[in-house]
């Protein structure tokens, strides 16, 4: 017993030095397990940088790296110095407590840096407000202020270290303001706890500018804590939204809430083209409403305004609107009738429409009109300008709103030299001046992705040369203005132009660093095992059907052996390593040419077969489905249907390497059977792909049909090395990752 007593003296006795320049101090062994725990702590975070060697490598800038270093180590030490010797901590609990405070910290700054939540290199920044939190603390002064001045990431930081703190809770309501502010479209799902604090007013509001839409979705329910929240909201823009949550058919009213609080509007003017839902619904007034209405707003996004209209953007707002009543109620109707040869019958739904009401109807719906649809709107929009149309007359009615959208719709269908022609040569000039102007300023590149696919477009080589020199002036101006962004839009753009050019020899592969669109070797189409996998989507409506048989009649018994499966064929060559897996084009009624689709993906990811090519043999309508089951690594895709030339981008997020065919035109089989023969006997003969030997071979065979018209069909296919917009994208998206 007296040796057990004399161990446990000894151990509040012996003691520990831990030296600091000029001052040492003893720690108990009792605490020193907590100290223990913070050098740990400084031990990790020294090791976040890969190497433990007391020094924070967080930054490039050695200066930052010398004071953070400096805070982790040294002022750390010198805070669990002053924690020992702090007389106002006289109590060996308080002593805990604060090294628990250091404690967590460093691990709330190690976790948070690790998961890049906060800047690694603001270590010195943040342990200095720690520094003054702790030593508020210890003379009972407030805590609040500091997590006040604080940046979100950081006072959320430090609040959770003083969990324990009387004021925790308030901290924490400052700390959820902070988060509000950065991310007001979080507001309605996370506001539930704060509905009773004094702030929640000011947050709804907040959230209601952001995102009306999704303040209406809220306020729909009358019940539930954020609904309660909204309805007793006081102000006008909120009171608005709720009230119209609580309207039949509320979302065609939505986009005209600018004009209804402002009072330019009423429900009831609303209500007589809406209707109850059901009866009543005056979809053409209704559709004329929303373009008066859009032309109404855009004209308050220009100068000196700059003033965006709430419901203008976002989903169900004006735009999107105007999109889907365009495409259901005239944009599917012309679309479904293509096959028939009376025009008065064909474009009946669009009879009603004046120009500009059909120029929003054409830009709305790029990725689904025909080409047929678009010629005949065209034409319609033309005809009703007058026997003496002005281009530029049309352009200003509608505040120039999508001009660039419709100009390389207009060139991609071949009707922009018509257009042009309709106004003045300076008019002309100056809407291609400004046609290529500012494409750095949007947020997107869609603006500068449509200057490349209409330039790919147009055949006047004057018009050629104007749009090139355009984009050699904006970029001089970039580089004056020290404009990164520009420099680089135009740089690529000017490059791009360039290449376009017959008589150039720029190889824009190496130029600009992307994967070839001149050629593709039969290696980087073969799997681990030597094949060459294809996968052909179809789809089950009439024209699958149709050609679903020609299709597999175009392989003969000599080369290639025919599996006929339950929702899908096999058909592998005799000789080389060539698979093609088709779905076959059932009901899609029933849904089941889909339901074959993903059973085929299934059974090929089951069995590690992984397609390289993939050709989509349906209208544009069915292609976003396809696109969906694109494999990442697909090398070649080619698009058979009208529209395919449009959805280039979409294809590029999914497969960033692909070469694409596609048409401007209505694809035909006439012309596809052809090119997918082409590419079969390539990959049998393992021989490289030669985009412009292929494309002068097919050209030789299509010039000496009979058919004139196929012809002018095959001229509007696009090889990969004419797909500029798809050129720039690749080129944008490989100059940024080197970034």
């Amino acid at each position: 017993m007296r040796i057990l007593y004399l161990i446990v003296l000894i151990s509040l006795v012996v003691t520990q030095v831990r030296a600091n320049d000029t001052v040492k101090v003893k720690i108990p062994l009792y605490r020193q397990h907590f100290h223990d725990i913070i050098d740990e702590e400084q031990r990790l975070i020294d090791r976040s940088d890969g190497k433990i060697d007391q020094m924070l490598n967080t930054s490039n800038n050695n200066e930052v790296n010398m004071r953070n270093s400096d805070a982790l180590f040294r002022k750390v030490d010198e805070l669990q110095i002053s924690v020992e010797r702090n007389e106002k901590l006289p109590a060996n609990n308080d002593k805990i407590r604060y090294l628990r405070y250091i404690e967590n910290a460093l691990n709330n700054f190690r976790i948070s840096s690790q998961a890049k939540i906060i800047n690694a290199s603001q270590f010195d920044e943040i342990f200095d407000v720690f520094e003054k939190m702790l030593s508020a603390l210890t003379v009972n002064e407030s805590l609040l202020s500091y997590v006040s001045k604080s940046s979100y990431d950081i006072a959320k930081l430090l609040s959770d270290i003083f969990v324990d703190n009387a004021e925790h809770t308030e901290m924490a309501k400052v700390v959820y303001q902070k988060f509000c502010y950065l991310h007001p479209d979080k507001i309605l799902e996370t506001i539930t706890p704060y509905v009773d604090q004094p702030f929640a007013d000011t947050l709804i509001l907040i959230a209601c500018k952001n995102n009306p839409v999704q303040l209406y979705s809220y306020a729909q329910s009358l019940t539930s804590p954020q609904g309660k929240l909204i309805h007793q909201n006081l102000n006008p823009l909120v009171v608005g939204v709720a009230a119209i949550s609580q309207t039949p058919n509320a979302l065609f009213y939505f986009p005209f809430l600018d004009n209804i609080l402002s009072g330019k509007q009423t429900i009831d003017d609303i209500k007589k083209y809406v209707g109850d839902g059901e009866n009543g619904y005056d979809s053409i007034g209704y559709y004329k409403l929303l373009v008066k209405t859009s032309i109404e707003y855009f004209a308050r996004m220009e100068p000196p305004l700059r003033d965006t209209p709430i419901a203008m953007l976002g989903s169900n707002g004006l735009c999107e609107m105007l999109r889907s009543k365009s495409i259901q109620h005239f944009i599917a109707y012309i679309n479904e009738l293509h096959n028939q040869p009376n025009l008065s019958i064909r474009m009946n739904a669009i009879e009603p429409l004046s120009a500009e009401e059909i120029y929003y109807m054409i830009v709305m719906g790029e990725n689904d009109i025909y080409t047929s649809s678009y010629k005949h709107s065209f034409n319609r929009m033309m005809q009703l300008m007058g026997r003496q149309p002005r281009g530029d007359s049309l352009l200003e009615n509608v505040h120039f709103d999508y001009f660039r959208k419709f100009i390389k719709m207009a060139a991609n269908f071949n009707k922009l030299d018509t257009f042009l022609k309709t106004m003045p040569k300076a008019k002309s000039e100056v809407l291609m001046k400004d046609f290529v102007s500012n494409l750095d300023k949007s947020n997107n590149l869609e603006d500068a992705v449509d200057v490349a696919d209409a330039y790919s477009s147009i055949t006047d080589t004057k018009l050629l040369r104007t749009i090139s020199n355009y984009v050699k002036e904006n970029e001089q101006k970039a580089l004056l203005e020290e404009n990164k962004r520009g420099v680089v839009i135009y740089g690529l753009l000017k490059t791009i132009f360039k290449s376009a050019d017959s008589s150039s020899s720029i190889d824009l592969t190496s130029t600009l660093g992307i994967p070839s669109i001149y050629e593709v070797r039969p290696a980087d189409l073969q799997d681990d095992s030597g094949r060459i996998v294809q996968q052909v989507f179809f789809y089950g409506d009439e024209d699958g059907n149709n050609i679903f048989q020609p299709f597999l009649n175009s392989f003969s018994s000599k080369e290639w052996t025919i599996t006929q499966k339950n929702e899908w064929v096999e058909i592998k060559s005799i000789r080389g390593r060539v698979w093609i897996y088709a779905n076959k084009p059932l009901d899609y009624d029933q849904n089941l040419d889909d339901s074959a689709q993903v059973h085929l993906a299934n059974y090929l990811e089951e069995n590690n077969i992984h397609p390289s090519v993939v050709v989509h043999r349906g209208h544009s309508y069915w292609l976003p489905g396809t696109i969906s089951r694109m494999p990442y690594n697909v090398k070649i895709i080619v698009i058979g249907s009208c529209g395919g030339y449009k959805n280039l981008n979409k294809i590029i997020d999914v497969c960033p390497e692909a070469n694409i065919i596609s048409t401007k035109e209505i694809g035909t089989a006439e012309i596809n059977r052809p090119i997918l023969n082409y590419l079969n006997q390539s990959f049998l003969s393992g021989k490289y792909i030669v985009w412009k030997n292929m494309w002068s071979s097919l050209s030789n065979i299509f010039s000496h049909d009979p058919s004139k018209e196929l012809y002018e069909s095959w001229l509007n296919y696009i090889p990969p090395y004419r797909n500029l917009g798809a050129i720039f994208i690749k080129a944008y998206n490989k100059m940024m990752e080197t970034e």
